[in-house]
């Protein structure tokens, strides 16, 4: 077992962390009596150890006494918002922390889908360091709570009243075993559709209320020589088309049985074959640079007039809005045709890991901040959300963002709220990651839409 004792740095040496595995010591960061300029890891004997800790304890307690000593409050927070527009919603948590004299550690991993911050966690968790908190989706964070490596926040939650505002769709997810392990940011949903308003009036194009109507409006798109739809060729971004898709081609009875059951039959059916056929339509109308695009690009090429669609959750909204635009005047928001009474979403949420077996006062005062009604309210505004909570007036949002919530309060009520297949509330990791194998596949020309059926068949079937 791995012992870490943390010291603040005396005299040219920066902070020293000394472990003690497999019964030697072990010491990480910058000691210039070993050497002058690394960060190496150093095996030193128990009798220097003894001096060291000696040593450093003799000053502190003189540095103590004098009042010249402060130990300051701090979360590392590992994340994947490193967009514009993720960055200034961001800012609002960060805000709230430093008002309590709580500093913040930033540690952001780029990648929209969170598949690169899930790689650096599990290293930094093998290595024996978790952050204090990592933002994180779905069946990963029942993943860690199975694991029995994130704290139990009960305490936090029962004092705030977390069950009676927080629906049973998030609570799902932000609880395991009956101990809440992780604060709820936001509700997302991911079958919105966002417009260049000026490009649709130009071209005489309404809203599309339905597949033909969409169809219709890329064709007119096309044929006036502007690119019809913005999209990055990334495997979720693909996923996240290909769930208001789906949904829009079966219905929400298809999508539960397909992507939520898992039903055989469901996966194997002639409406599936139809969804990766509409896949194959919406592919032919990105433009040749789409492949490896990261999503905020992508945004930016409906923003500058570059496309004139693009499908993606409501966190595009927040890139509009950091670039000045406003809802109605210079971009529409609106569901994927077909899906007007449906909501797909996932919900941010940050888990807070384990800290020897008691939940600190800085990860008790993050989860607090974030459930905050008066948070929950100015994050969910800059970021393009809904909160989390169903307490929030939503006086301060913008048009998008009062639709959301009301399509939200709609489809939680009569049964159309869906955990996103593409964004890990649908089914495990596992599961969700070979749907995406066999979407990229197809949507990049490797398979036709027969092939596709049957190799999401089988893929579902050894993953599940």
């Amino acid at each position: 077992m791995e012992l870490y004792v943390l010291y603040y740095a005396l005299r040219g040496m920066k902070l020293l962390t000394i472990t003690i595995y497999k019964g030697k010591f072990i010491l990480f960061g910058s000691f210039q009596k070993f050497h002058e300029r690394s960060n190496s890891l150093f095996i030193i004997q128990r009798r220097i150890y003894m001096r060291i800790i000696k040593s450093i304890i003799n000053a502190m307690a003189v540095l103590a006494l004098s009042g010249s000593i402060a130990v300051s409050q701090e979360v590392e927070v590992l994340h994947w918002w490193t967009s514009g527009g993720e960055a200034s919603a961001l800012n609002v948590l960060k805000q709230d922390l430093e008002s309590q004299g709580i500093g913040w550690l930033d540690m952001p991993v780029a990648g929209g889908g969170g598949e690169q911050a899930m790689t650096v966690l599990r290293a930094r968790v093998a290595a024996g360091s978790p952050p204090t908190a990592v933002q994180a989706l779905g069946f990963d964070i029942l993943d860690w709570g199975a694991q029995g490596a994130l704290a139990n926040l009960n305490d936090v939650a029962a004092k705030e009243g977390w069950d009676d505002v927080i629906p049973e769709a998030l609570q799902y997810f932000a609880k395991y075993d009956n101990q809440w392990i992780s604060a709820p940011v936001n509700v997302h949903s991911t079958n919105w559709v966002w417009a260049n308003k000026a490009i649709l009036d130009s071209n005489g194009i309404e809203i599309p209320a339905t597949w033909d109507d969409f169809v219709a409006a890329v064709e007119a798109l096309s044929a006036a020589g502007i690119t019809p739809i913005a999209h990055g060729g990334q495997a979720w971004q693909d996923a996240t088309v290909f769930d208001a898709v789906a949904m829009s081609t079966g219905g929400p009875e298809f999508y539960k049985a397909a992507f939520i059951d898992l039903d055989e039959e469901a996966l194997g059916s002639d409406t599936m074959k139809e969804a990766f056929d509409r896949m194959a339509f919406i592919r032919a109308n990105v433009d040749e640079n789409f492949s490896g695009r990261d999503w905020n690009l992508a945004t930016a090429m409906v923003i500058n007039g570059e496309a004139g669609f693009q499908m993606m959750g409501d966190w595009a909204k927040g890139e509009f809005l950091n670039a000045g635009k406003v809802p109605g005047e210079d971009f529409l928001c609106f569901r994927f045709p077909g899906t007007q009474n449906q909501v797909t979403f996932n919900a941010d949420q940050f888990m807070m890991f384990d800290q020897g077996g008691v939940v600190s006062p800085e990860q008790a005062a993050l989860a607090s901040a974030i459930l905050s009604p008066s948070f929950q309210s100015a994050f969910n505004v800059v970021k393009g959300s809904v909160p989390a909570r169903t307490d929030v007036s939503d006086e301060a949002f913008d048009a998008c963002g009062k639709q959301g919530m009301a399509d939200l309060a709609n489809a939680s009520a009569s049964g159309n709220l869906f955990g996103s297949m593409a964004h890990g509330h649908a089914n495990p990791a596992a599961v969700k990651n070979a749907m995406y194998d066999v979407i990229t596949a197809h949507f990049n020309g490797e398979y036709d839409s027969q092939t596709a059926v049957e190799e999401l068949i089988d893929a579902v079937s050894i993953a599940k």
